[in-house]
């Protein structure tokens, strides 16, 4: 019965990593719950099931701008992200528009309908609940109704000033879409 383990010590030794394993586990999870608390006014009445709730990581885009005091800064002008599933596959990537495409061809845009800063890491990208439009192709994002942007890190404007007009600026993120139908 032992054979395959080598002794009863060894099988002990089994036991106890995988044990270890599961516990890690489930105590990371439960700790990405409860950082991905969903406030009130980003939670649609209409949604009725989660579609996918995937990993993004990627850059939010600045660009160097005139603004109404016809002083430089940066102002947002797109994500550039891929967003993974739970065993590290890459399912969607997020661009201008917004637009999600996933690898199966289907692909919507959004249009952002709330807000709310991100609580636990203030110099972070706000949380965001968007409306899905303008959806094409059959496959996963065929359904898709609002997209949630949740637990957000990282993201927010280059801390330093821009120089020049048209000047790009790169401030990495990573955080949680939650798609909804």
């Amino acid at each position: 019965m032992y054979s395959r383990f080598g002794s009863r010590r060894s099988l002990a030794r089994v036991f106890t990593c995988v044990s270890l394993a599961l516990a890690c586990s489930a105590a990371w999870t439960g700790s990405a719950l409860a950082q991905s608390a969903v406030p009130a006014s980003l939670t649609p009445g209409e949604a009725t099931h989660v579609v996918a709730a995937l990993k993004a990581s990627g850059t939010q885009i600045y660009i160097c701008k005139r603004d109404a005091n016809n002083k430089l800064s940066w102002a947002f002008k797109a994500p550039s992200a891929e967003l993974y599933d739970a065993s590290g596959e890459l399912i969607v990537t997020h661009s201008a528009g917004p637009t999600w495409a996933a690898a199966d061809g289907s692909k919507i845009t959004g249009q952002v309908l709330q807000q709310a800063p991100s609580s636990d890491q203030p110099d972070s990208i706000p949380l965001l609940l968007l409306r899905a439009t303008n959806g094409a192709g059959p496959g996963l994002l065929s359904t898709v109704r609002y997209v949630q942007r949740l637990d957000t890190h990282g993201g927010a404007a280059p801390v330093g000033p821009c120089t020049q007009e048209g000047q790009e600026g790169r401030s990495p993120y990573i955080a949680e879409y939650v798609f909804l139908g």
